[in-house]
């Protein structure tokens, strides 16, 4: 049997667990009943279990058979995030969430592809040539989860540094049910958050000379971020600024003693990603003085690029097309604007962040409710599928030679 029959032979077995992870959706680092049902799923596999000390991690080692001297001193990562997300669900599934958390991003089905590479590496344990480091992270939706796991030594887990990671990322749109996605270099963005308080003195709206307006300030500031994007960033290294909050004013005739916006800021290159902070506060600094006004602007870096090695992206491709067919493979022309903190792992060790399809049946990817949607909706058919590249993927990138 291939890999892709074995892994086809657990399908039942993996729908059976993503959506009981799905029925019961927790957010954030602390995800009890996910982490009970994970353990249950590795329970009697011969792995080597940790838990988190700061989340509900969970952290399995599988020691590979065939590695001179027990490991060889080389491993392999693969990760699966967990968490949901607070959405209230909207599918009218029969397995749907209650309440206000949802599994709105695939979540349920990176942790049950996971534990379905658990399971066919275990079953191929004295073949690998290596050991191999599951990383089922909580925390993924805006708790920098991957920063907690790293900072407790999951790159370390198995003794050694591991070589390469691998994360999958299924998506309810933009793909084609069945393809797998990605690029070389940077293929998420960068996440900052600017916050802006301009202070001045409020009065009556009928006399605003003998007030500080803030308003037109901080308006002014919005604007000047805009012109900031297309005059002081390269157009083929983009920088995308959207202020998502405005707050100013209790009435119409009361001039405010301040106001306060914030923007979520997006970035591709390390470059423009350490700039863009500087220089988005530099321009409300400046706006504030040119109107006698104290302002407070600070740029808070919430995660870095998620950037692909060339390599590991090449070794990727070529075991989904060895798999699966040179047609489930495209590379990717344009990175994604959203963010990952699996950036963390990928400045730590060379490795590949890539996207699934998952389009239910019946929906055109061009126009189906994207993740994060209370409308979508993944096709756990594919589950096999996914399992099957985590773990041909590690079993043969610890083949390769360690060298390049």
């Amino acid at each position: 049997m291939t890999v892709i029959d074995d892994a086809r032979s657990l399908q039942d077995d993996l729908v059976q667990l993503r959506r009981t992870l799905h029925r019961r959706p927790e957010i954030g680092l602390d995800l009890p009943r996910t982490q009970e049902t994970v353990l249950a799923a590795l329970d009697g596999l011969p792995l080597e279990i940790s838990t988190g000390t700061t989340s509900t991690s969970v952290t399995a080692v599988l020691r590979g058979g065939a590695a001179p001297g027990g490991n060889g001193g080389r491993a392999v990562l693969v990760r699966g995030d967990m968490d949901a997300l607070p959405v209230h669900e909207n599918t009218g599934l029969d397995y749907a969430a209650d309440g206000e958390t949802m599994h709105a991003c695939g979540h349920d089905l990176h942790t049950a592809m996971l534990a379905g590479a658990a399971r066919l590496l275990c079953a191929q344990r004295e073949r690998l040539a290596g050991d191999v480091v599951f990383m089922f992270q909580p925390g993924e939706e805006g708790y920098d989860g991957a920063r907690h796991m790293v900072e407790e030594g999951v790159l370390d887990a198995s003794g050694t540094r591991v070589e390469a990671a691998l994360a999958l990322h299924v998506t309810s749109s933009f793909l084609p049910a069945g393809v797998f996605a990605t690029r070389r270099g940077p293929v998420m963005s960068a996440a900052d958050v600017l916050r802006v308080t301009v202070r001045g003195a409020g009065g009556h709206g009928s006399a605003p000379h003998r007030a500080k307006d803030p308003i037109p300030a901080a308006c002014e500031m919005v604007t000047a971020l805009q012109t900031l994007v297309t005059r002081r960033f390269d157009v083929f290294d983009p920088v995308v600024v959207t202020i998502g909050a405005f707050h100013a004013g209790t009435a119409h005739n009361v001039i405010p003693d301040e106001a306060t916006f914030e923007a979520t800021v997006r970035s591709f290159s390390v470059e423009s990603h350490a700039r863009v902070l500087a220089e988005t506060v530099r321009v409300c600094e400046g706006i504030a003085a040119a109107h006698g006004l104290d302002v407070d602007a600070v740029a808070s870096e919430l995660y870095p690029v998620t950037v692909n090695d060339g390599y590991e992206v090449e070794a990727f491709g070529d075991t989904v097309r060895e798999l699966h067919g040179a047609e489930r493979f495209v590379e990717m022309p344009n990175p994604l604007t959203g963010s990952e903190d699996f950036s963390r792992v990928l400045d730590a060790v060379p490795g590949t962040m890539a996207f699934l399809g998952a389009c239910v049946p019946g929906r055109d990817p061009a126009t189906a409710p994207y993740n994060h949607s209370p409308e979508a909706a993944f096709d756990d058919r594919l589950l096999a599928d996914g399992a099957a590249v985590y773990a041909e993927w590690a079993r043969q990138r610890l083949a390769a030679p360690a060298a390049r």
